[in-house]
């Protein structure tokens, strides 16, 4: 397995996952007062089926736990990862849950 690494580029507005050095994906998101909306997940094409997806999205996550924000679920691979994985449902508001299939 390669050396994984996630970072917040806050001036880009996503978090990046990289392996051995390189790129391997990111998840886009908008940063309001209180809460975070992930938008858009990509994995380059070099690096899918190896866990990337789901190891960008847990080290988002746990990044946005550790900062205190809620979570919002505009893209459809971080709903479905949050919906496989019920211990991060609570980053979502209970109002929204129903809403992302929560």
């Amino acid at each position: 397995m390669s050396n994984r690494q996630v970072l917040d580029v806050a001036e880009w507005s996503r978090f990046e996952i990289h392996a051995d050095g390189k790129l391997a994906g990111f998840v886009e998101y908008r940063l309001e007062p209180g809460r975070i909306t992930f938008t858009h997940t990509q994995i380059d094409e070099a690096f899918e089926g190896q866990g990337m997806g789901s190891a960008l999205v847990r080290g988002a996550l746990d990044a946005v736990r550790s900062r205190g924000l809620a979570v919002l679920l505009e893209c459809p691979f971080v709903r479905g990862w949050i919906q496989k994985h019920e211990d991060y449902a609570d980053l979502v508001p209970e109002s929204e849950r129903t809403r992302f299939g929560l």
